[in-house]
């Protein structure tokens, strides 16, 4: 049976749900879906309306650029930002067109009717936050440095003078695949929602910000008075901390809820490791705050992850093994909502705020985000995925952990294939599990080949549903797809993470070559066809399998690290990678042991290397570098090179263009066919 999983334009063409806001009233969620364009070029973002009792979804927004960050005022109206044209202001936001430079707040009332220009910035609106009992609205809004009232005419000075340099003090510089700067992001409350609110002028409350807020997420309290937040300090304009603070609407004045005296090498002023806050959520009562709280990590040990909760900083979770995330209060305040990496999984947990008790709230094999909690206290909503099944917004009873699907965009009917567990013992004795996607058809007589797929992170784990490296594409043309979970992998507990802590190279490896010779001893599994690929760190694991064993037919390295000195010096935050292997002139040791560049010799596997021009997380000086020392070998090696894209490969078009160049690879290598040259390159 056909699905669209066999024809790449089907595949890119799936709606793709990605956020959920839950309304005041809990008749229904406010989904971001993306969706391709008109002219198929790109994906746009619009919000739809989904029943929380089953109805069918409705589509509330549209416009040629999309719209995003869907927040609720009290009332039920909908809050967005957008960057189509005011249709009342001939100057306004998209300057009459439906392609403006920058994205304004936009409100459509609960009632229904037409969306209205709230607010806008001469540098656009970044995103929003509301208040659940008063019609107060914040948003974060990028500006240059100064008076944020003197913030277009400099910006139109800027343009004029054909200026686009950028003076930096601190790091970083760039993030994942855009520059920081020459403005930063700032916090601003605008007029309450009104008629009259898209002429009132949003007023800063961080004038002095500075990369104080780059990436940090904050909220609003119930109330409308208080905006909590991470927030950066920089030491020496290198390393950094994230406190966790609080700012008073009414006057700006900011209050260090948590702090450090952070020093140096990610220590505070006591010697212990550094912390970072972040993703605050205020209790219903507006009294208390809960984060996440990590600690740096160290050269001595890889760092933690944990909920606390203030006033006070109590740790709610001691003893707990897993890394919390997305954390939300029910609407007692009595119980905090959270999901965690576990084992293959990531399931929906439950901390009692008196007691400390955690409770398990899901036991599916199944992937949780997006947590809204109903305010009667029944049921949770959340947008579920797993290996096999695209995100889809589902109900969770709290009573009896019933899930219950909602009707929404982006259903597959099925996948062209199974997924089942698999698991295997290491060198050093330790269990080591995966996913194995079989395709339709493998059996003992007519055995599948077999791809390695590699996780990113590396603090990551293949536990739900992936658009950009999806397994189901591969199983659509008769391969099996092992997808392992080794050492450094989240969801196993800090010693699993431990174990291969500063020994990128070795120990992963070895826990992976261990559960692929345990898949390809299978009799569905044909092991005289392999072939082995990865991004990211995964990339990396791809060239450091490709100078370590002959045993794949091809392996694919799509943004991979090669030399370690030169990338931990160029990515887009360096500071961060040195806290675990410490400065390549100190370190040297530790970045030989790991580097694949040492082992260009010895590598004998066709190779195709992937970069995007834009990725600053991995630069792409990482592929150029191993591409000459491939190709300066006479090695087998293509490269497949991205001027436009980023670390992940987003456009439409580049993404049929990646899958056609990977299986055409293939297909050479593992398969047996002749090269056939994808049309589009």
């Amino acid at each position: 049976m056909t699905t669209p999983f066999h024809q790449l334009n089907d595949y890119v063409a799936i709606p793709r749900v990605t956020g959920l806001r839950l309304a005041p009233d809990g008749s229904w969620l406010a989904a971001t879906v993306q969706s391709l364009s008109a002219d198929k070029k790109k994906y746009v973002t619009s919000i739809w309306r989904i029943d929380t009792a089953g109805g069918p979804p409705r589509k509330l927004t549209r416009s040629a650029n999309g719209e995003g960050n869907p927040r609720f005022l009290p009332d039920g109206t909908l809050l967005f930002t957008s960057k189509r044209p005011d249709p009342d202001h001939a100057n306004g936001p998209g300057n009459g067109k439906d392609d403006g430079d920058e994205a304004a707040l936009w409100r459509l009332p609960a009632d229904g009717g037409e969306a209205m220009l709230e607010a806008a910035l001469p540098g656009g609106i970044a995103g929003i936050e509301t208040a659940a009992n008063a019609p107060a609205v914040i948003v974060t809004a990028p500006a240059l440095p100064g008076a944020a009232t003197e913030d277009e005419r400099r910006r139109q000075a800027r343009k004029d003078a054909g200026v686009t340099a950028i003076l930096h003090e601190t790091l970083p510089v760039r993030y994942w695949d855009h520059d920081l700067g020459p403005d930063d992001l700032r916090i601003f409350a605008t007029a309450t929602a009104t008629a009259e609110a898209a002429d009132s002028a949003p007023r800063d409350l961080t004038p002095d910000a500075g990369r104080a807020l780059t990436e940090q997420s904050l909220a609003l309290s119930p109330d409308g008075e208080t905006v909590a937040t991470g927030w950066w300090r920089w030491q020496d304009g290198v390393q950094a901390y994230s406190e966790l603070v609080t700012i008073d609407v009414a006057t700006g004045e900011r209050t260090v809820m948590a702090g450090q005296a952070g020093q140096a090498g990610g220590t505070n002023a006591d010697g212990n490791p550094g912390f970072d806050y972040s993703d605050p959520v205020f209790a219903p009562d507006g009294e208390r705050v809960v984060c996440v709280r990590g600690t740096h990590d160290t050269p001595d040990a890889p760092g933690d992850s944990t909920l606390v909760l203030f006033p006070g900083g109590r740790d709610l979770l001691p003893g707990f093994d897993r890394w919390p995330a997305g954390p939300v209060w029910d609407a007692a305040g009595d119980v905090i909502y959270f999901t965690a990496d576990d084992a293959g999984r990531r399931p929906v947990f439950a901390v009692d705020v008196a007691t400390g008790e955690v409770s398990r709230k899901t036991t599916d094999d199944a992937h949780y985000t997006s947590l809204r909690a109903a305010q009667d206290g029944t049921a949770l909503y959340a947008l579920r995925d797993a290996i096999g099944e695209p995100p889809a917004p589902v109900r969770v009873d709290l009573a009896s952990g019933e899930v219950t699907r909602l009707a929404a965009p982006g259903t597959v009917a099925r996948v062209p294939g199974q997924v089942t567990e698999v698991t295997a013992t290491a060198d050093d004795g330790h269990p080591v599990r995966g996913w194995l996607v079989l395709p339709d058809g493998a059996t003992e007589s007519r055995p599948a080949p077999l791809l390695l797929w590699v996780h990113g992170g590396p603090m990551s784990s293949w536990n739900g549903w992936q658009w950009r490296w999806n397994p189901w594409l591969a199983a659509a043309r008769g391969y099996a797809v092992l997808l392992p979970d080794p050492s450094l992998s989240t969801g196993y507990g800090l010693d699993f993470i431990a174990r291969g802590y500063q020994g990128w190279g070795p120990r992963p490896c070895a826990d992976i070559m261990a559960i692929t010779d345990a898949v390809v001893a299978r009799a569905d599994i044909d092991e005289t066809r392999t072939a082995m690929m990865g991004g990211s760190y995964g990339g990396y694991m791809a060239n450091w399998i490709a100078g370590h064993t002959g045993r794949f037919q091809a392996i694919v390295s799509h943004a991979g690290l090669w030399a370690l000195d030169q990338m931990f010096g160029t990515t887009d935050g360096p500071q961060f990678w040195q806290r675990e292997f410490g400065p390549p002139v100190t370190g040297a040791a530790k970045y030989e042991e790991n580097s694949p560049h040492l082992h260009i010799e010895k590598i004998t596997t066709p190779m195709l290397v992937i970069h995007g021009n834009r990725d600053f997380r991995v630069p792409v000086g990482e592929a150029l570098r191993l591409w000459s020392d491939l190709k300066l070998r006479g090695k087998d090696a293509r490269f497949l090179y991205f001027p436009d894209e980023n670390h992940w490969i987003l456009k439409p078009g580049n993404i049929t263009a990646w899958y056609q160049t990977v299986f055409a690879f293939l297909a050479q290598h593992v398969l047996g066919d002749p090269w056939e040259r994808p049309d589009l390159l």
